[in-house]
């Protein structure tokens, strides 16, 4: 629904992030995310890296549900009784984040173009991950240059990586997007273990497989899909002009029942082999989409991580 029945904007919809009101839609967004999301986890790391860290901290007796591999057999020797050793989360995360803002995410049918969807995902991780010591840096991929923030940490750190994303010019009409090689730039050199988060539609092919692969062997990853309607349906709009925005290419086409059909057999076809490519890389999946409550969408999200961490049903 893009709008509601006074035909305004609905409140969940993103800001406006451009030109003359890309200030007030930066403080809007900020706003929105601290008002949203404020509270809703507690922990070192706010559930977005759930698990009980890498630190070995005591042993206790061991309950069933236990991990088994966390299992401490000098303890369990001395005792006679099974004990495991807990573990302590880590009290610094650093965090990466991997934006693709070439020129696919330039296009959007419904609130906001999915570069906003871009922008808005960043500042809800840069939130959820903020504070102690926590650091948070960011590659900024348009095709015609990556553009590397380094990690550090405080708000205003994040408010200018959020800011620095808004204002990234946006690549000319037939500027090729590389996302593969701005995850082969974050995998090398090789980063402290941590948390990666990777922002993209995942149009065209599924080149970034393998370096998503390697940072996933490494690093907590996330994946966070945007996604705008038009990318997976083709309504009944007669005739029509579809455009590859990343090769300038045009095509005018009669948008008859059988070519909707074939388009969205071929855009669900293109979005599982996405998906299973994600598992594979073993990142956490998230969808995004221009016609819907984006925050809601993290918040399910983060709230079913911490649910499956702690042994609840998602």
């Amino acid at each position: 629904m893009a709008k509601n029945e006074k035909g305004t904007r609905p409140s969940w919809a993103p800001p406006v992030l451009r030109g003359e009101r890309l200030e007030a839609g930066l403080r809007t967004l900020e706003l929105d995310v601290r008002r949203r999301l404020d509270g809703l986890l507690q922990g070192n790391h706010l559930g977005l890296v759930p698990g009980p860290g890498s630190e070995p901290g005591e042993a206790r007796p061991y309950q069933p549900g236990d991990d088994v591999r966390r299992m401490d057999w000098a303890v369990t020797a001395r005792t006679t009784t099974p004990h495991i050793r807990e573990t302590v989360a880590d009290r610094e995360l650093e965090t990466w984040v991997v934006a693709d803002l070439s020129a696919s995410l330039d296009f959007g049918t419904a609130l906001c173009e999915k570069r906003d969807l871009v922008v808005c995902a960043v500042a809800a991780v840069a939130h959820l991950t903020g504070g102690g010591g926590n650091r948070i840096g960011g590659l900024i991929s348009t095709g015609a240059e990556t553009t590397r923030i380094p990690a550090r940490g405080g708000l205003a750190h994040a408010r200018g990586l959020v800011r620095k994303l808004a204002e990234t010019p946006r690549a000319a009409e037939g500027t090729r997007g590389d996302f593969a090689q701005a995850l082969e730039a974050l995998r090398r050199p090789p980063r402290r273990r941590g948390l990666a988060v990777v922002i993209s539609d995942f149009l065209g092919d599924t080149t970034w497989e393998r370096p998503l692969r390697a940072l996933g062997g490494r690093h907590e990853l996330i994946a966070i899909e945007v996604l705008d309607p038009r990318d997976v349906d083709l309504p009944e709009v007669g005739t029509v002009v579809l455009a590859d925005p990343e090769t300038g290419k045009q095509r005018e086409v009669h948008a008859s029942a059988l070519l909707r059909k074939e388009f969205g057999a071929a855009a669900h076809a293109h979005r599982q082999t996405v998906a299973a490519g994600l598992r594979r890389a073993g990142a956490a999946h998230l969808t995004l989409r221009t016609d819907a409550d984006w925050i809601a969408d993290m918040v399910r999200f983060v709230v079913a991580r911490k649910r499956r961490w702690s042994g609840g049903v998602a």
